[in-house]
């Protein structure tokens, strides 16, 4: 992984600060200033020339004079000095600097990692504030106050808004595990950050500020790792930037840059907050609850006012009030009074005490069309609202009553906020305001849709055996590309575009071409003896969109009509279009399908994320109506119905007023083939089909669009530039073994977490030692989900899967940033030895590596572990004993 030396960052035992100062105002003395104040246990060393102490601590002139290797080097000195600076500390052995300077060019910023990188010291910044590590006692930034410790760790490009954020925090008592400000991210970024955080048990809930991704495959990769742990809450500023580029597809146009953000966080796990006040109300609740597919929200309140304002806001976040059962408004009425409101919310009036709302509530648990329960109180003179409060605090467990989340809000000022304190201290989600609460049910949803998604790894091979994709569509697209590359042209004609579309399994009119007019008679003649009626189009490669020149004419009957729309197409050109050439004319059937809907279906490629899939309403109108939503490939069956049901289109497609459904298959598999292409041919960058009509019977490509760069053409796939790479499918093997069973190799799943349980069950005591180099008593379920949740770019894993169906071993290697050199490790079930398991998993593996590029492989390996030292030689890695650990040997494959 990208953690690499950054593990100091979690435990700092000891700092330097590199132009530290007692100049009042500069980053040289407010971060030493912070770092004392704070009562850093470790050694604190300050560093200038000019002078021999700093705020009473001995200061050295250099970083050659420091008395130790320090673990975290703050640079608080202008630009120019900083490379110098960084191969100092490197060569002192120091593992992270934080970079504080601002005015780095291009240059400048290179120099500065060319220093770090020999010495692999890692470099947070430059512009960079500092970070705080509240349980370390470290303070090493340029805030303006302290943090308590805490569990919730803040990630931010931005000073102002991380120090705002702490200040925020402060006033509501919430704590730190740590608090970042990465800067312009030169070399860690927040993917490394993901990366760190996720195996750091102090940090339960991450938050996380975004300006700019510059990394997004690695980003995706940590965050869906990571994401599967804990929750994982993000504000991305630069919403309202101008996104679509002039584009020569609808889809260009419609996909802008924040929908992709949005589609990009979706699929990784992430929850999307839209501020800062919002980001906490959601760290305040899936921080303390599970994720939930569905929440339907009971509520008690004194004030029916407040309840409504709560139901509005619940539907505006589209949240879901639960329904009562006619049980639960009797138990209600029977142990409350006669004068409550009788259906959701329940408003049990301005005089209901503790024990009304502890009733109600329990009551509002027991449903079992309840999911989650909200708690509301307005102050009032009859009813102390805190007397309400330490009840309920007395009655909930884990910020649950009977099984079911709880949250609260306390209405008002001075009088409430003893209540919210109370409530707080309990451990329920408490807010200031009726909406912010019913907000924070859909952040439960959210998350729950958004962890699923993180668990979906579609399986290509598996998709293509069900849907019988025929097996030359690579070969018979790639020729339609490769002729329009060979005469010059990015655009295909739409013929050229259906015949991509119909190879891979999405169904297209029969169209013929004919080059003049005396074609367009004949063609038409031979099509109306079959078809009642046909449609004429214009073909030119100058023509973005044909029914903005008039070249589409609907229902001709007669050759002689078709002849005429063909004259009339090609006088609209000619006057409408200046140097556009007539290439000829499209003629199709006229399809007619009563209550089909037209949909639009496309592909375009951000420059950040890469190609994105784009779905939603179609037609001329597409980019006024504008409902479409968008996803990163690869799509299976699951992510497609997702990115449909985004839609407003969505809920016509599932019939209405006697009309039956539209093939939901049919659709989803249209945009699976969308999927496969981008994964196939990283020549193409635009793609639109539209409308695509759809209805019981399947879908039908009416007409389509295709551009590709066919400088790109001969890139073979998996296409590159995909920001999530896809299941490598195609490294699966059948392997016959000594015993005689064929066994399954293949890619590591997600889904096999549930496999490592059993797996770790038939591990001997003395097997474990030896592949964790300790002893090793039990595996948590963390430890599982991070072994299945792999990115397939930095990290590999193959599993053994024996013939009946256990797992029988693993073999998996995890790169550095660079890509050159990879660690692997290998672990073969204790019971299932001797069979040739373990130099069929290293085999695969060192197979994969080469594939990969990678320059080498190494690993460490216990020096009384003969076996495994015994194979790995036998296979071509040198071992070499350590002389500072001599019970280990490091191993090495050159490749």
């Amino acid at each position: 992984m990208t953690v690499r030396n950054l593990e100091p960052a979690l435990r700092p035992r000891s700092i330097a600060v590199i132009g530290a100062s007692e100049k009042p105002l500069s980053f040289g003395r407010v971060v030493l200033d912070n770092v004392i104040k704070g009562e850093f246990p470790g050694g604190i060393w300050p560093v200038s020339r000019s002078r021999s102490e700093i705020l009473g601590l001995p200061c050295f002139p250099d970083v050659a004079s420091l008395p130790g290797a320090p673990d975290i080097t703050v640079i608080a000195t202008p630009a120019a000095t900083v490379p110098g600076l960084i191969d100092e500390v490197g060569r002192r052995g120091g593992r992270i600097a934080v970079v504080m300077g601002v005015g780095f060019d291009a240059g400048l910023r290179q120099r500065m990692l060319d220093a770090a990188r020999p010495h692999l010291l890692r470099v947070i910044g430059p512009s960079s504030a500092g970070l705080i590590v509240p349980s370390a006692k470290l303070n090493a930034s340029a805030t303006h106050m302290g943090a308590p410790h805490g569990q919730i760790a803040l990630l931010s490009q931005s000073a102002s808004i991380a120090f705002s954020l702490q200040d925020w925090a402060a006033a509501r008592g919430i704590g730190f595990s740590q608090i970042v400000t990465l800067g312009e991210m030169a070399d860690v970024d927040v993917g490394d950050y993901l990366d760190l955080l996720a195996s750091d048990g102090r940090t339960r809930v991450i938050l996380v500020y975004l300006e700019s991704i510059p990394s997004p495959r690695k980003f995706l990769s940590a965050a869906r790792a990571v994401s599967r742990l804990k929750p994982v809450i993000a504000i991305k500023g630069g919403r309202s930037a101008a996104a679509a580029r002039a584009a020569a597809t609808h889809t260009g146009v419609l996909s802008g840059a924040d929908q992709v953000v949005e589609a990009a966080l979706r699929r990784s796990g992430i929850l999307r907050v839209r501020g800062l006040s919002e980001m906490f109300a959601a760290a305040e609740t899936i921080g303390r609850f599970r994720p939930l597919q569905r929440a339907r929200l009971a509520i008690v309140t004194n004030g029916g006012a407040a309840g409504v304002l709560a139901v509005d806001r619940l539907s505006e976040v589209a949240g879901e009030l639960a329904t009562l059962a006619p049980e639960t408004v009797a138990a209600i009425g029977e142990q409350v009074n006669a004068r409550w409101s009788g259906s959701n919310p329940a408003d049990i009036n301005g005089d209901a005490s503790a024990e009304d709302y502890l009733a109600t509530m329990r009551a509002l648990a027991a449903d079992p069309g309840v999911d989650v329960v909200m708690a509301m109180n307005t102050p009032s003179g009859l009813v102390s609202s805190s007397d309400v409060a330490r009840a309920l605090a007395r009655s909930v467990s884990r910020g649950m009553i009977g099984g079911k989340p709880v949250i609260a809000s306390w209405l008002g000022g001075a009088m409430a906020a003893e209540g919210r304190g109370v409530l707080r201290g309990a451990g329920v989600a408490s807010y200031d305001n009726p909406g912010a609460a019913a907000a924070a049910v859909s952040h439960l949803t959210n998350w729950g849709r958004a962890q699923a998604a993180v668990l979906r790894v579609p399986d290509r091979a598996a998709e293509e055996a069900q849907r019988a994709t025929p097996e030359d569509a690579r070969a018979r697209a790639a020729a339609v590309f490769a002729r329009a590359a060979a005469e010059g042209r990015r655009m295909l004609t739409e013929p050229e575009a259906k015949a991509v579309l119909a190879a891979y399994g999405v169904p297209t009119p029969a169209t013929r071409v004919a080059r003049d007019l005396a074609a367009v008679r004949s063609v038409a003649e031979a099509m109306l003896r079959d078809a009642p009626k046909l449609v004429v189009k214009v073909i030119s490669h100058q023509v973005g969109h044909k029914s903005e020149v008039g070249g589409v004419v609907l229902g001709v009957v007669t050759a002689d009509e078709a002849v005429a729309a063909a004259e009339g197409i090609a006088d609209r050109l000619a006057r409408g279009v200046a140097g556009a050439e007539l290439a000829g004319f499209a003629l199709q059937p006229m399809i007619d399908r009563e209550g089909a809907r037209e949909l639009i279906l496309g592909v375009s490629h951000d420059p950040v994320f890469g190609p994105v899939i784009l779905f939603g309403a179609g037609g001329v109108a597409v980019e006024v109506v504008r409902d479409t939503a968008v996803a990163l490939p690869p799509l299976d069956a699951g992510l497609a119905a997702d990115l449909i049901s985004q839609t407003r289109v969505s809920r016509l497609l599932e019939g209405y007023r006697g009309m039956p459904p539209a093939n939901a298959v049919a659709i989803q598999g249209a945009l699976i083939a969308l999927s496969h292409l981008i994964e196939d041919f990283p020549c193409l960058r635009a793609l639109d089909v539209n409308p695509l009509l759809a209805d019981a019977e399947g879908v039908l490509a009416l007409d389509a669009r295709i551009e590709i760069e066919p400088a790109d053409l001969d890139r073979k796939g998996p296409n590159p530039a995909l920001a999530i790479r896809p299941y490598p499918s195609g490294w699966r093997r059948e392997i016959r073994l000594r015993d005689g069973g064929h066994y399954l190799f293949r890619p590591i799943l997600p889904v096999d977490a549930t496999l490592y349980p059993e797996f770790h069950a038939h591990l001997s005591a003395e097997d474990i030692r030896m592949r964790f180099l300790a002893p090793r008593r039990s595996f948590s379920q963390t430890h599982d989900l991070r072994q299945t949740q792999l990115d397939y770019d930095r990290e590999m894993a193959f599993i053994a899967i024996a013939p009946s169906g256990e797992m029988a071993g693993v073999s998996r290697i995890s790169s550095d940033p660079d890509k050159r050199s990879a660690e692997y490790a290998l672990l073969v079930r204790s019971d299932m030895n001797g069979r040739g398991l373990g130099r069929a998993l290293m085999s695969i593996l060192i197979e994969y590596a080469r594939a990969e590029g990678l320059e080498r492989l190494e690993g460490m390996v216990l020096a009384n572990n003969r076996g495994m030292r015994r194979l790995v030689e036998s296979l071509g890695f040198t071992i070499e004993t350590m002389p500072e650990e001599p019970e280990v040997t490091m191993t090495e494959l050159r490749l």
